[in-house]
């Protein structure tokens, strides 16, 4: 009789298959969580910001359910079906999903490590009603997690992140632009009540060119490939992605626009 099998796949690991009842943790050395009943796979060629546990996958009778535990964030597609394809949903610390019947993507955003620097890093998760073996990687542990690409917060790199990925922070996906220089030079001087020297066009496009590579990673930045002159794509992929990596928050804009409005009017 078949029953629920989960198959795990990805790049440089051998496929693990799971059943019902059984769970995977899966990270950058997550066998010091190991459990009864659950198998540890060690994610190849992770970088050393990467959580030592970033997940688990936990196989019921009739369900997979989908646990994030790392520290940084994942980008999980397949979760629903939509008019326009496969819906994304970004991962982060105590979410839980249910996987859909058929292959799911996880891409832990900037999660492994290649001589070119950080790139995301792809796991494919195959839910079918099949019977199986079950195929359990061994590998050491590692060292303490360190602190993920990111930008310093409050410094000018830092406000034009927030003001570039404004749209998408406020839930307007729809924006039919990202920001411009101009824009995001008065959004920085409105919320700091300084804005370095942005009102420099270039300037602006120097600190976009900053987060571009600390969002993609040196491997995938955009502004290193030919884009044809369309600059205003790759700003939108710019800024979509800083909101996904979460180098920005909505927290952080509540807070400049919480400062701003207490300064005193000069």
């Amino acid at each position: 009789m078949s029953e629920l099998s989960v198959v795990v796949r990805g790049t440089g690991m051998a496929s693990v298959v799971l059943k019902p009842g059984e769970s995977l943790l899966f990270g950058r050395a997550p066998h010091y969580a190991l459990k009864p009943g659950a198998i540890a796979l060690t994610l190849p060629g992770c970088a050393p910001h990467i959580s030592r546990l970033v997940g688990e996958l936990v196989v019921g009778t009739d369900t997979v359910t989908l646990k994030w535990l790392g520290s940084g964030e994942a980008q999980l597609s397949g979760l629903f079906d939509a008019p326009g394809g496969a819906r994304r949903v970004i991962m982060t610390r105590s979410m839980s999903a249910l996987l859909d019947d058929g292959e799911n993507q996880l891409v832990i955003l900037l999660g492994r490590q290649t001589a070119q620097g950080f790139a995301d890093l792809l796991i494919s998760i195959d839910v079918t009603l099949a019977d199986a073996p079950s195929d359990v990687p061994a590998s050491p542990t590692g060292q303490v997690t360190s602190a993920g690409p990111g930008l310093i917060r409050e410094s000018r790199d830092w406000y034009v992140a927030l003001a570039l990925t404004e749209p998408w922070l406020v839930g307007k996906d729809d924006y039919p632009r990202p920001p411009s220089n101009r824009e995001i030079y008065e959004r920085v001087l409105y919320w700091h009540g300084y804005a370095w020297n942005l009102q420099r066009p270039q300037r602006v496009d120097d600190a976009i060119r900053v987060i571009s590579a600390i969002a993609f990673g040196a491997r995938d930045d955009p502004y290193s490939a030919p884009h044809d002159g369309r600059l205003q794509n790759v700003r939108f992929a710019v800024a979509r992605r800083a909101a996904e990596m979460r180098l920005v928050t909505v927290s952080d804009l509540a807070e400049v626009e919480r400062v701003a409005r207490q300064r005193p009017v000069v």
